[in-house]
């Protein structure tokens, strides 16, 4: 089975399941026929961009984000928003406009980059967890470029 149908099967069983964590959806893939490893599952979901949600019973479960739910693309942020990025070690602080880190901070996670553990943001700071502090430069880099260029 290819990534396109894990992605679909993963989509059909949170449509119709209660899935309350990564391992109950990862027992519902195992009774479809499908292994796949955690690392793969979080990927998919990354990508896909599920969300916890709380039920009325004030269960938390995961959803499709909302059909109007659409996280900005980083590179339509970074131009208006970044101000810098600096790095000690594995940590990464990204310094944005008042009131422009959750954006950002959702739009980098949402790029699904490999070298990054994940987010966490405030009003106009960025804490960016990497892999190891070897990768510090590129994601800087990378987040410099993208600030550079011009919205269209």
């Amino acid at each position: 089975m290819g990534k396109k149908e894990r992605k679909e099967t993963i989509l059909d069983l949170i449509r119709t399941h209660r899935v309350t964590s990564q391992e109950g959806l990862r027992e519902l893939l195992r009774k479809r026929g499908i292994e796949v490893t955690q690392a793969t599952l979080s990927r998919d979901m990354t990508e896909l961009r599920l969300v916890k949600v709380m039920g009325s019973d004030g269960g938390a479960r995961y959803s499709l984000p909302d059909a109007g739910d659409h996280t900005p693309h980083l590179e339509a942020l970074l131009p208006t928003l970044f101000l810098s990025a600096d790095s000690a070690g594995n940590l990464m602080v990204v310094r944005t406009m008042t009131g422009g880190a959750q954006a950002v901070g959702l739009a980098i996670d949402a790029e699904g980059w490999p070298e990054v553990l994940g987010t966490v943001a405030g009003d106009d700071t960025v804490l960016i967890v990497l892999r190891d502090e070897d990768r510090a430069a590129g994601v800087k880099a990378r987040l410099e470029a993208a600030a550079a260029k011009r919205p269209n």
